[in-house]
């Protein structure tokens, strides 16, 4: 089992930057995959950011390529996404999650995460 704790988000406007962390523990001795999902209101779960086990290999849909960044110290057991140039559209709950198996091709689907952190808000004001 893998615990996650979620913190940053909040308001802010557009054009502004935020980070989110989300912090690891449990079974964290074996490599885990994290990414990171939004979703707005009436709107389904969606991928925003992906990171492997030891941060070699990095994953991003067009929406926020160039805009957000994954990260991690696996020292600290914690992934951050760093998030700049925010857009209204960006506004939604804010998840982590973490696998131990996950795959290139499966990384953007939420079904393949067992582990969830308890989300956070981020609200972009235009």
């Amino acid at each position: 089992q893998v615990q996650l704790v979620q913190s940053g988000g909040g308001l802010v406007r557009a054009g502004d930057s935020l980070r989110l962390s989300c912090a690891a523990s449990g079974r964290t001795d074996s490599g885990y995959a994290v990414s990171w999902f939004r979703q707005a209101p009436g709107k389904e779960r969606e991928f925003v950011a992906g990171i492997n086990w030891n941060g070699g290999n990095t994953y991003y849909p067009e929406s926020v390529k160039g805009r957000f960044t994954i990260s991690r110290d696996n020292a600290k057991n914690t992934v951050y996404v760093q998030m700049n140039s925010l857009k209204p559209e960006d506004t939604a709950v804010y998840y982590c999650a973490a696998t131990h198996y996950i795959t290139t091709h499966t990384m953007a689907e939420s079904s393949n995460y067992p582990y969830w952190g308890q989300g956070t808000q981020v609200t972009v004001s235009s």
